[in-house]
């Protein structure tokens, strides 16, 4: 087992500890599960030089962040983690931050609405209006980057599925960190990671895929519910990256080999010792920071 920092380890901690409330608890309240889930914004550190905005774009709630300097012109969209269902802006603005700092652009992090009372399709109709608007603004496709975190991450991808599906031109480039994309649950490291992913289990992402899809058990299939499943043609440069103690591993090396067999420009990054959504430990642990740098390289060689 690769060591990891004693930095890193915070996050291995901290789901832990969300576990087991959890487990203690297993009658926990939705709204206590979402309060519980916002510490998502305790491993990372308040990135510096960069300010937020909070704002309506397309009739979303959102939250900019402007690194001092960056170049406004182009936007990162920040789906956040959380199964649909926990989660918000707030709790992944200052990860949106480091990220859009790396890559001295904007970022906008979209406070969706969340399930069970929003179920699929309305994280993705709110994300065409919101690409739609900035569209309108001004800003150009190629200078778009979808980017999200674990259900984010799948949003971050289906939604440019569901933007060709609207015949919108789409965005440069695509960032998945960790993504759930398998909603038949069927990945080999569900079970051979499931002792080392501190937080990930079956069980919780059962209920959470109940939450969205109901028991229909065909949207499980659906490319835009499960982009396992879908057609990668003229996708545009896609990154991932995928902690490789995690349980959702095979989930971000499946995508990448189907975005390669499709001809898509596509990175795999596999940090070994690391948990689900590493990079979240922005500003405090070096593997995080690393990590960042990693994309802040690909994406500025995708603009030579």
């Amino acid at each position: 087992m690769k060591s990891i920092t004693k930095e890193a380890r915070y996050l291995k901690d901290l789901y832990k500890d969300w576990s087991d409330r959890m487990l203690e608890n297993p009658d926990m309240r939705l709204s206590d599960q979402r309060s519980l889930f916002d510490e998502w914004g305790k491993p990372t550190y308040e990135p510096e030089n960069v300010t937020y905005k909070t704002e309506q774009v397309g009739g979303v709630n959102a939250v900019w962040t402007f690194p001092v300097g960056c170049d406004k012109s182009k936007v990162l969209i920040y789906t956040h983690g959380g199964g649909f269902a926990v989660g918000s802006a707030d709790s992944h603005r200052k990860l949106a931050g480091h990220v859009a700092k790396a890559l001295n652009i904007s970022s906008l992090v979209v406070d969706y609405e969340r399930a069970p009372e929003n179920p699929f399709p309305s994280q993705l109709e709110e994300l065409v209006n919101v690409y739609k608007t900035l569209l309108d603004s001004g800003i150009k496709p190629e200078n778009v980057t979808t980017i999200g975190d674990s259900a984010g991450g799948n949003l971050a991808i289906s939604s440019v599925l569901k933007f060709r599906e609207e015949g919108l031109e789409l965005p440069g480039s695509v960032i998945a960190f960790s993504p759930w994309l398998d909603m038949e649950l069927s990945g080999e490291t569900l079970d051979t990671n499931d002792s080392t992913d501190a937080l990930i289990s079956r069980p919780l992402l059962e209920g959470m895929r109940a939450g969205y899809i109901g028991d229909d058990e065909a949207k499980a299939t659906n490319p835009l519910v499960n982009p396992l499943h879908a057609d990668f043609s003229d996708f545009p440069s896609l990154y991932i990256n995928a902690g490789g103690d995690e349980s959702l591993l095979d989930d971000a090396r499946r995508l990448h080999e189907l975005a390669k067999e499709a001809g898509v420009n596509s990175t795999l990054s596999v940090v070994e010792g690391m948990q689900h959504v590493f990079p979240s430990l922005a500003g405090r642990a070096p593997e995080a920071d690393q990590e960042i740098k990693r994309i802040a390289d690909w994406y500025k060689a995708l603009e030579k």
